[in-house]
């Protein structure tokens, strides 16, 4: 399995690559029915992408990755939960994968909906919806205190990054497995927002130096 820096490297060459409009191998050789074949013997994804559930972002598109390259987990608002930590946990554990990416995106529907309830709580709400909004607010709720001037879209981007951050710091410091790879064996956690605006990925937390 490549190491942490490489499937960084990898990750940022495909996105630039999306972002040019050049689709390169994913559209042809990695996802073809040879792949497919070759990948019935068992799959080595060099990143763990943890992602939201965003129709407009999918990590294998964006990354310009094929069949078997990425472990992908998505969920709204790119929140942790214990199920979620477990996913990570399998893919790090049983596939040697060293990467982590934790992505978010602009204009993050759960991360907004997150900021629009601290000031006008629904009557009514589904319970689990409850739990992705409860999830979100202890990285967004400080925000409006500490930017009281701040433009909604200006609260909401900062919200967004900010959510990132807490998701991957939670999984650096909320595993027993996951802490010890990462000081025994070379696993890296990253926190990414990825621009619906222009295609690019920002790789802005916890990226090795």
């Amino acid at each position: 399995m490549i190491s942490a820096t490489e499937a960084l490297q990898r990750l940022q060459e495909g996105n630039a690559r999306f972002v040019q409009t050049d689709p390169g191998l994913a559209s042809s050789q990695l996802s073809s029915p040879e792949r497919r074949e070759a990948l019935l013997a068992g799959q080595e994804p060099f990143a763990i992408v943890l992602g939201c559930s965003d129709s407009r972002a999918p990590a294998e598109l964006i990354f310009d990755q094929g069949l078997g390259d990425l472990f992908v987990i998505r969920v709204a608002g790119n929140v942790i939960a214990p199920s979620l930590v477990g996913s990570v946990e399998f893919a790090a554990e049983h596939f040697g994968t060293r990467l982590v990416v934790v992505m978010g995106h602009t204009q993050c529907g759960a991360v907004t909906a997150t900021l629009q309830q601290l000031d006008e709580p629904p009557e009514t709400r589904s319970p689990n919806l409850h739990a992705i909004v409860d999830r979100i607010r202890p990285a967004v709720a400080p925000l409006r205190d500490a930017f009281p001037d701040a433009q909604p879209a200006d609260l909401v981007g900062r919200a967004v990054r900010a959510n990132i951050a807490a998701s991957a710091n939670q999984l650096r410091h909320g595993s027993r497995i996951l802490e010890t790879l990462i000081r025994d064996d070379g696993l890296v956690v990253v926190g990414a927002e990825y621009s619906l605006e222009t295609g690019r990925v920002d790789f802005f937390d916890g990226v090795p130096g």
